[in-house]
């Protein structure tokens, strides 16, 4: 099966939360990780998303270590949403 994956950086203007963690996480520019793998059978090429990972801490903290958190893009949109004081009407982040 073909898989690829697609990194982006986010920034948020505040700090922000995200239900599968404790405490919120500090203002910054964020990488998030998106693993599609290729839809197969069908006459033209289609993705399916089976991954979205957030790297903590923020880009801007180089600690040597890349630590991932699973998310969903719901939550991202949710979260970019509230940090540009705007209500989650829809989907903002397309990889």
């Amino acid at each position: 099966m073909t898989e690829r994956t697609t990194e982006t950086e986010i920034t948020f203007a505040h700090a922000f939360s995200l239900d599968s963690l404790v405490e919120a996480l500090q203002a910054g520019t964020y990488r998030l990780v998106v693993d599609e793998e290729l839809i197969e059978g069908l006459s033209f090429p289609a993705y399916r998303r089976v991954a979205t990972h957030l790297e903590i801490p923020a880009i801007a903290i180089a600690t040597g270590k890349r630590q991932f958190l699973q998310v969903t893009s719901k939550e991202i949109d949710e979260a970019l949403a509230a940090d540009a004081g705007r209500p989650p009407d829809g989907p903002r982040f397309v990889p």
